[in-house]
């Protein structure tokens, strides 16, 4: 009889969190600066949510520290629903490798999953007035001048970071890392010619892909991507087995309520299967996904063991 009372008490207040939530506007932190594929990826799914759960829902970026900062923040933020953050390869997979000990928190305790939103093929991209017109010319100019081809991120500890150490150990060859602060003053000075290449994620990239200001040279996810057909991927390019893509999902701080996390999950879901709401994110490239918390979960456990070994491997640090 205990146990039945206390089970229906969890129903009841479960219910009555469900029905009030959202009663206000809800945060949505992008650890990383503005002008990059996270935020693309977030003001998508911020536009969705507000439409859909009948509250605003605004994007917040709070760069630095490779996306520590803002995970951090968040960790300690209120388990009430009014606080999410955008999970990344980054922060979720590649960090606790990077920063072992130091880093300050637990993907797996600190943060409760909601959804995986997308995954994005990287692009290894030169400007359109560079020399380099295939992926080889890159690899046999540099293998000649090691140390002398300067490569840009959005930072020390991004993806596009981790993305070009991981191929440059891979094809044999040292670049020099550039860290900007954002992608938009990266492929700013990428266009203009001050850094030679960069290995960034696809929306970043798309606009001046078809401005015709960047020319990609091989694209990172197993298979071609739809909206750059005619660009081979890194594996047809020679490098057998080689896959790295950027993907982005919601977490929200541990101890939220399960009901408000499966409010959430759905609406996320009902705007992915939006033809209107994901346009913007299907034409710059990302793969949509929308799973359930516990898939998501699953996802960032193999690829942390994935990420963990690759950086074992490449040598990488954050210089």
């Amino acid at each position: 009889m205990k146990f039945f009372l206390v089970a229906i008490t969890l129903l009841i207040s479960s219910n009555t969190v469900l029905a009030a939530y959202p009663e206000k506007s809800i945060r949505l932190v992008v650890p990383f600066a503005t002008g990059g594929t996270s935020e693309i990826i977030a003001r998508s799914i911020a536009g969705s949510l507000t439409n859909s759960l009948g509250q605003l829902v605004y994007v917040e970026n709070k760069p630095g520290g490779a996306g520590n900062i803002a995970m951090e923040e968040v960790k300690r933020a209120n388990p009430d629903g009014y606080t999410l953050i955008l999970g990344h390869v980054g922060t979720l997979a590649v960090n606790p490798a990077l920063f072992g000990k130091k880093l300050p928190y637990n993907p797996s305790k600190d943060f409760a999953p909601v959804t995986l939103i997308a995954k994005v093929p990287n692009v290894i991209a030169v400007s359109e007035k560079s020399p380099y017109k295939t992926l080889n010319n890159l690899v046999v100019d540099a293998k000649k001048n090691p140390g002398k081809i300067n490569y840009g991120s959005a930072g020390n500890g991004s993806a596009g970071h981790l993305a070009m150490e991981y191929f440059s150990s891979e094809a044999g060859i040292d670049l020099v890392h550039v860290p900007y602060k954002g992608s938009g003053p990266m492929l700013t000075d990428l266009i203009g010619g001050q850094i030679q290449v960069t290995f960034n994620g696809l929306p970043s990239l798309m606009g001046q892909i078809q401005g015709g200001a960047l020319r990609p040279l091989a694209i990172g996810s197993a298979q071609r991507s739809t909206v750059l057909p005619n660009v081979p991927t890194l594996a047809e390019s020679g490098y057998k087995g080689f896959e790295t893509s950027q993907w982005y999902g919601i977490m929200v701080p541990a101890g939220t309520p399960q009901a408000v996390i499966d409010r959430l999950q759905k609406a996320i879901v009902k705007s992915l299967q939006s033809k209107e709401d994901s346009k913007k994110m299907l034409e710059d490239g990302a793969v949509l996904v929308g799973d359930t918390p516990a898939q998501f979960a699953a996802f960032i456990k193999s690829e942390q063991s994935r990420w963990s070994k690759v950086v074992e491997k490449s040598g990488i640090t954050i210089d």
